[in-house]
Parts: structure tokens; C-alpha cells; sequence
């Protein structure tokens, strides 16, 4: 039986609604975003609402939208699924081409159809397994050198450059590698740190601190609310600290479902990160969230959302996890799959002050979409200071069936610039002020 023979038995089965996509509440609320979300009240979903849409890239001259009084370019195109970026010291830019592994077993319905959805919107599917550098030799803002940097990695995502060591996030384990400064190619065998269980949320981003002496690593949850139990979530859904001088790691602030981006904001020099929360309460229940990270805080998952609002289908609940539980400090919107950060300073973008730019890869448990955009969350003494403002949109076509693409990372370019992964176009984009 092909899949699109048990997607369609997989829709009729739970009575023929448009891509599962049935509403299990009321009409469709205002969004949760900032410091103070008005959360609806959880409505489970018996079966989770799916809608996807199908992956179609930029044609005919298309392009995001850049907000008023900036312009977007394409810095790099045809590559293979673009999920991240590093800027080398030397003004290098080197890309994550990866897709995450498939479920390790199908065994119901809505399994069938989510995977034949994921593999429509190309969220799932061979993946390139390699990192790209990337090079402006000739400073026109487009990549015009290409090389394959490194290849037959195991789905890697983040990486990071620290004194002549080049460090990939791999989806089990945290790995090393030689580097010379100019190289466009490292040939050497990879030294495993710290090791991961792959599976479920399979990303691992990395951040090194200021002084170059450690590396925070995010590790997502295996399911959506511990549903396999929590001996198989051991040392998920966690933000890691590794020692690089000792090789110690520690788990440094958990029960954050799946922590993605990090950044650090520079005046007080306090770690965020930006979370996506659980599915199938509802099209904005839970928000996903921008949040600083406190040295051992325990963030809800999976017992609670946004502070200490239970989650009634965990069981058993821990009341000693859920009393500890810490309040995110800004709401991005439920099911926007906030993934990519980075912070901008004043003037980076013309008419943006400091703040955090954030990637936004977008929904697929909502009736309506939400995501698909770069946004930018303004910072004022260290904290956020207002709404969200778009940076690029339009992404999706208009009747929300079609991808165009799906911004992921995001990072400052080495002309100060902000680049923007976007895995379904297969394209990296450049922000910079209109000319």
C-alpha cells in the first residue's frame, strides 16, 4: 500500500475532515504573543489537528518579503536543505544540509498521515548529511565559492569555531574537528565529546559562551508529553553545558520541550533561547517561547506550560517539578516552530533597534498557519520591550496550500548583514537596508 493510500484511509478513518484538520474548540483566537499571553483554556485533541502545506520552493523570480526599508537577496542557492549557519572568523560561512530521521515505527493512523504529510512538506526524506562553506570573495553580498566542508556527518545542525577546533553538533553527539584558519575543507576524522540518544526532536544546536571555554548544547524531547514515559527522556528536552578543558557536561536548565536557538544577550550576558512547546491542546495552547535560560530552572515540560498551568494528560504529575516551575518571559505564538535566534544590534537592520532576530520554520498542529516568517522581538536594559515586527514574510502562498520556503536559522553575516536559512527553498537569504 502506498502512502498516499494509507494517508487517505488515515483521513477517512477520522471522518474525512480536510487533512485532520478539524477544529476541537471554538473560533480562532488572538494570538499569544508577548510578555503576558492571554492563553486559552487547553482543549485536547482526541486527533491532533494536521495541516501542512505541500513544499514547492520559489519560482518565477519569487522572494520573501523584507519588511519597509529593507531588501532581501539571495546569498546562496541549490542547496540541500539549509538548517543552519555559522560565520567563521575569517568571514567564512558555513551551512548545516540536513533532514531529520523518520519515525521509528508507524503504527496508527494519524502516524501514517503525519508522515505522509511530513514527506509532502519535505520535512522528512534522504538527507545531504554535509556542511557547505560558503564564500564572498568578492564582497557582492552572493556566495560565488562553494565547497563541501565536511561530509558523512550524522544529521548534523549546530556548529561553532573555537580556538582552530571546529565542533558540529551531530543528532548523537557533540563532535570535534581540526581546522586551519582559510581551509574549505576538513578531512580529518571527527573526536566524539559528549553523546546523544537520536531520535524524536533530532536537532543539537550549539553556542559557545564569551570566553570560548564552554559549549551549550540543546537536546529536544523524544515525544510530544514524555508519552513513552520519562526513563527514555533521560537527559532531554534540555539545554547542555560542556566543559571543553575538562570534557565535563552538565545538564544546565531543563524541562524546556525543545530548545533550538540560543543567544546571548550582551549587557547582562544572560543565556535565551527560544522553545517549542507541546502539541494537540489547541491552536494557540501552549505558546512557544523566547526565554532567558537560568542556571538549573526547570521550564514545565512536560508536567506544565507557561509557569505552572498543568498539563492534564501527563500522568503521573510530579507537584514538586510543577511548584519549581519557571514562567517563560515572551510568548512567540502557538505552534510557530521558533527555531532559529539571534541577537541584532542597534542599527544592524535600518529602523530596528537591539533585539532578537527569530526564525520562525511554522505550524503544522493548527487550523490556521502561523510562522513562516523572520521576526524580530525588540530589547530594552537587557529584557523584551514591545511587539514583534516582521523582517521577512511571505513565505506561504496566500491560500496557505503552497510553501514557497521555511525559514530555520538565523545569524549575522560577516558584512553585518542578516542571514536566513530556509530548508524548503533551499536557499540562504541576506537582509540589509534598502538601497
Amino acid at each position: 500500500m502506498s502512502f498516499s493510500d494509507i494517508y487517505a484511509r488515515a483521513v477517512a478513518m477520522v471522518g474525512g475532515t480536510m487533512i485532520l484538520m478539524r477544529r476541537w474548540g471554538s473560533e480562532p483566537q488572538v494570538p499569544a504573543w508577548g510578555g503576558a499571553p492571554d492563553i486559552p483554556e487547553a482543549v485536547p485533541q482526541r486527533i491532533p489537528t494536521l495541516k501542512m502545506p505541500t513544499a514547492r520552493g520559489w519560482r518565477d523570480g519569487r522572494r520573501p518579503e523584507a519588511a519597509p526599508g529593507l531588501e532581501v537577496n539571495a546569498f546562496a542557492t541549490d542547496l540541500a536543505h539549509p538548517r543552519w549557519i555559522c560565520v567563521l572568523p575569517n568571514g567564512d560561512v558555513t551551512v548545516a544540509e540536513s533532514l531529520g530521521l523518520q519515525r521509528r515505527k508507524i503504527e496508527t493512523p494519524f502516524q501514517y498521515a503525519i508522515t505522509a504529510t511530513m514527506r509532502r512538506a519535505k520535512a522528512i526524506g534522504e538527507s545531504a548529511n554535509r556542511i557547505t562553506l560558503l564564500r564572498d570573495a568578492d564582497g557582492d553580498g552572493v556566495a560565488e565559492i562553494r565547497h563541501a566542508f565536511l561530509e558523512n556527518l550524522y544529521h548534523p545542525f549546530g556548529m561553532a569555531m573555537l580556538d582552530g577546533t571546529f565542533y558540529v553538533g551531530n543528532t548523537d553527539g557533540l563532535v570535534a574537528f581540526p581546522y586551519a584558519d582559510g581551509a574549505t575543507r576538513i578531512g580529518a576524522e571527527g573526536r566524539t565529546l559528549a553523546r546523544f540518544e537520536p531520535g524524536g526532536h533530532w536537532t543539537r544546536s550549539l553556542l559557545a559562551d564569551a570566553d570560548g571555554r564552554r559549549l551549550y548544547v540543546g537536546v529536544g524531547s523524544l515525544t510530544n508529553i514524555a508519552d513513552e514515559g520519562m526513563e527514555v527522556e533521560e537527559g532531554r528536552a534540555a539545554i547542555h553545558e560542556y566543559e571543553i578543558a575538562t570534557g565535563r557536561s552538565r545538564i544546565f536548565a531543563s524541562g524546556l520541550r525543545n530548545p533550538v536557538g540560543m543567544a546571548w544577550e550582551p549587557a547582562t550576558g544572560v543565556l535565551w533561547t527560544v522553545v517549542n512547546e507541546r502539541d494537540g491542546l489547541g491552536d494557540e495552547v501552549p505558546p512557544d517561547y523566547l526565554t532567558a535560560v537560568e542556571e538549573g530552572g526547570f521550564y514545565g515540560w512536560p508536567y506544565c506550560y507557561w509557569g505552572r498551568i498543568v498539563d492534564d494528560r501527563v500522568r503521573p504529575q510530579d507537584e514538586a517539578l510543577v511548584a519549581r516551575a519557571l514562567e517563560p518571559d515572551y510568548a512567540l505564538g502557538g505552534h510557530t516552530a521558533s527555531l532559529g535566534l539571534c541577537w541584532l544590534p542597534a542599527g544592524t537592520l535600518p529602523g530596528f533597534p537591539e533585539g532578537m532576530a527569530i526564525g520562525q520554520h511554522g505550524s503544522w498542529n493548527r487550523s490556521t498557519l502561523s510562522g513562516y516568517a523572520v521576526v524580530f522581538v525588540p530589547f530594552e536594559n537587557g529584557r523584551p520591550s514591545g511587539p514583534p515586527r516582521d523582517i521577512l514574510t511571505g513565505f506561504l502562498s496566500p491560500d496557505e496550500k503552497e510553501a514557497y520556503g521555511r525559514p530555520v536559522g538565523v545569524t549575522l553575516g560577516p558584512d553585518k548583514s542578516l542571514l536566513v536559512a530556509d530548508d524548503v527553498g533551499n536557499v540562504i537569504w541576506r537582509v540589509t537596508g534598502a538601497t
